[in-house]
C-alpha cells in the first residue's frame, strides 16, 4: 500500500492565484489571514483519504493522492502520482484501460467529496468517459488530477487527467456523479 506524506491536519489551498509560485503547502494560519477565514472554513478535511484514497486496490497499482483543495468558486481538486505496477499492465508493461478508469475515476471522486459541505459526498457514479491517448507504462511518472466542473443539488460533473513528466495527456476522463446531501438530523450512510 502506498504511503501518504505527512501533511498538517488543514487541507492545503489550491494550486494558482491562491498558492505560493512554488505550489507547495501554505500555512493554515498565514492562508487564513491572507485569503479569510471563510475560504478556510470551506475546505473539508479529507487527510484521511490522501494515499490510497481509502481503496487498497489504488496503492496496488501504484497511484497515490497527494494534495487536495476548493478553488474560487467552491469546485474541489485533488493531485497525485501514479508510477505504474505489474498489476496495472498487460504482458508488455503497458497500463490497462481500465486501470486507467479506475485511477480516474477515483480522483473526480476525491474532488467531488473535498468540495461537498459537512457529511455529503458522492454516492454512486452514473456515467464515465474513458479516453487513453497514449500507452502509460511500467515503472514510468505520471501525475494524476481531478476537478469539479460543476456541482448541482443531486449530481455533480467532473473530469481528471493523467499526464507524464512532460505535461502530455495520456488519458482523460470526464464522469456525472450522483451525490448524497442528509439533510439536518439525517443519519448518514457511514453513520
Amino acid at each position: 500500500m502506498a504511503a501518504s506524506r505527512s501533511r498538517p491536519s488543514q487541507a492545503t489551498l489550491p494550486l494558482g492565484p491562491f498558492n505560493p509560485p512554488s505550489g507547495g503547502p501554505r500555512d493554515p494560519g498565514v492562508a487564513a489571514a491572507q485569503y479569510g477565514r471563510a475560504l478556510m472554513a470551506r475546505i473539508k478535511d479529507m487527510d484521511r483519504w490522501l494515499g490510497d484514497g481509502g481503496m487498497p486496490i489504488i496503492g496496488s497499482v501504484g497511484a497515490s493522492f497527494s494534495d487536495y483543495g476548493v478553488d474560487g468558486e467552491d469546485l474541489g481538486w485533488v493531485e497525485g502520482s501514479f508510477v505504474p505496477t505489474a498489476v496495472a499492465c498487460n504482458p508488455h508493461g503497458i497500463v490497462q484501460a481500465g486501470v486507467h478508469s479506475l485511477l480516474l475515476d477515483a480522483a473526480m471522486n476525491f474532488a467531488i467529496n473535498a468540495a461537498m459541505p459537512g457529511r455529503s459526498r458522492t454516492r454512486a457514479t452514473l456515467e464515465l468517459k474513458t479516453e487513453v491517448m497514449r500507452p502509460a507504462m511500467v515503472g514510468e511518472h505520471y501525475r494524476l488530477r481531478g476537478e469539479v466542473v460543476r456541482l448541482a443539488r443531486q449530481v455533480a460533473y467532473a473530469e481528471a487527467t493523467v499526464t507524464d513528466d512532460e505535461g502530455r495527456m495520456v488519458s482523460r476522463s470526464t464522469g456525472t456523479f450522483l451525490l448524497h446531501r442528509p439533510e439536518d438530523g439525517e443519519p448518514s450512510a457511514d453513520s
